[in-house]
C-alpha cells in the first residue's frame, strides 16, 4: 500500500489519543538467542508462559500467517506520583490499560476493515508478541539498559499496543539507541537487578517481586523494597529522556484514592475486590497485597501502625502473617 494509506492510517491512531505510531515488517528481528538464554537461565523466575509459545514468540509470521505488517502504537501514561504513604507503580495507579487499549485499537481495526478491507487483531500485553523489539523496530523508540523501551518525546512512559494486518504497509525506519554512557537506570535499582546493560534478573526486580512472585519476599529485598507495593518505577524514573515527558490525557488512567496503609491491612477479601476492580492492582489478591503493604510498614511504619500489624501477625495468613511479624521487629528495633 502506498504512504497515503498509511498516513490515513496514523490519523486513525491519533484520533484515538495515542502518541506513537510506527511500522514494522513481520519478519521482523529478534534477539532469539538471548531470549532463549534468559529463558533456560531461569532470570523469568516464576512466570512460566514466557517459556510457552515461542515458536510464534519469536517468530511473529507465525502468529497470523497471512498477517504482512505490524502496526505499533504508544500511549502516554506519566503522571506524578500521589502523595500518600505507599508507592503504586505509575501504570497501576488508574484503570487498567489493557482494556482501555485494546477498546481503542478495536476501533481502528474497525476502520481499517471498513476503509481497505483487510483483517487484523489487536493485541496489548496479551499473545506472545516480544513487544519492546516490535516497537523498536517500528521507530517508537529503542531499549535502554533497563530493557525499557525510551521514546524522545514520552521517555519511559509508553504503553505499547499491537496490530498484525494482512496489509502490506511501508516499514518505518528503526530506532537509533541515544542512551550513550548513561547508567542511571542501573546505578539506581535498589536490588541490582539490572544485571548488565540490556540485562534483567526478573528474579531480583521490585516489580516481579511485588506483583508476579506468589511467595515470601526474600529477606535481601525486603529493605530495599522501600514504601513500593506495587511494582517499582526506580530505573524509570531517573531516566534523562523524561525530561520531557508530560502528563498523560487519558483520564481513565488518573489516581484513584485509596485509604491509608494499616486500614487496607484490615480489609475482607470483598473489600480488596470492590476497591481494585478494573485496575491492574486486582489480579494479585489480597494475602500478596497484605505482604507488599507489611513490607513497606516494615520500612517506613511507626508505632501507631503496630495494633494493625499485629492484627495480621495473629491472622490465618500464613504468607501475610509472616511479612506482618518482620515488619513489627523493625518497627520495634528503630523505636
Amino acid at each position: 500500500m502506498s504512504t497515503e494509506h498509511k498516513e490515513r492510517l496514523r490519523g486513525l491512531v491519533e484520533a484515538e489519543g495515542f502518541e506513537a505510531f510506527g511500522v514494522a515488517p513481520v519478519d521482523v528481528e529478534l534477539r532469539r538467542s538471548y531470549y532463549l538464554e534468559w529463558i533456560s537461565g531461569g532470570q523469568h523466575g516464576e512466570m512460566a508462559w514466557l517459556e510457552r509459545n515461542n515458536d510464534r514468540r519469536l517468530e511473529p509470521e507465525q502468529i497470523i500467517p497471512e498477517a504482512r505488517s505490524i502496526i505499533c502504537v504508544g500511549l502516554n501514561y506519566y503522571q506524578p506520583d500521589p502523595p500518600r504513604r505507599g508507592r503504586i507503580a505509575k501504570y497501576a495507579l488508574g484503570k487498567d490499560y489493557h482494556k482501555a487499549m485494546t477498546q481503542k485499537l478495536k476501533r481502528v481495526c474497525r476502520a481499517m476493515r471498513e476503509e481497505f478491507g483487510s483483517a487484523q487483531r489487536p493485541y496489548v500485553d496479551t499473545g506472545p508478541v516480544m513487544e519492546k523489539p516490535i516497537a523498536a523496530t517500528a521507530g517508537l523508540g529503542w531499549q535502554g539498559k533497563s530493557t525499557i523501551l525510551l521514546n524522545k518525546d514520552n521517555g519511559t512512559w509508553l504503553f505499547l499496543g499491537f496490530i498484525f494486518t494482512t496489509l502490506e504497509l511501508p516499514a518505518d525506519e528503526p530506532a537509533r539507541s541515544h542512551c550513550g554512557k548513561c547508567t542511571r537506570c542501573i546505578d539506581a535499582c535498589p536490588t541490582n537487578a539490572i544485571v548488565g546493560p540490556y540485562q534483567l534478573d526478573a528474579r531480583r526486580c521490585i516489580s516481579y517481586l511485588t506483583i508476579e512472585h506468589k511467595g515470601a519476599i526474600p529477606l535481601e529485598f525486603r529493605r530495599a523494597m522501600g514504601d513500593r507495593i506495587y511494582g517499582c518505577d526506580e530505573c524509570l524514573d531517573v531516566c534523562p529522556w523524561n525530561r520531557w515527558a508530560k502528563q498523560t490525557q487519558e483520564t481513565k488512567f488518573a489516581a484513584r484514592p485509596y485509604p491509608d496503609l494499616t486500614e487496607m491491612l484490615r480489609w475482607t477479601e470483598d473489600d480488596f475486590a470492590e476497591t481494585f476492580a478494573g485496575t491492574p492492582i486486582k489480579r494479585a489478591g489480597l494475602s500478596r497485597w497484605r505482604r507488599n503493604v507489611c513490607v513497606a510498614l516494615g520500612n517506613i511504619g511507626e508505632a501507631d501502625d503496630l495494633p494493625s500489624l499485629r492484627e495480621v501477625a495473629a491472622s490465618d495468613d500464613a504468607l501475610a502473617a509472616e511479612h506482618a511479624l518482620w515488619a513489627i521487629s523493625e518497627i520495634e528495633a528503630r523505636s
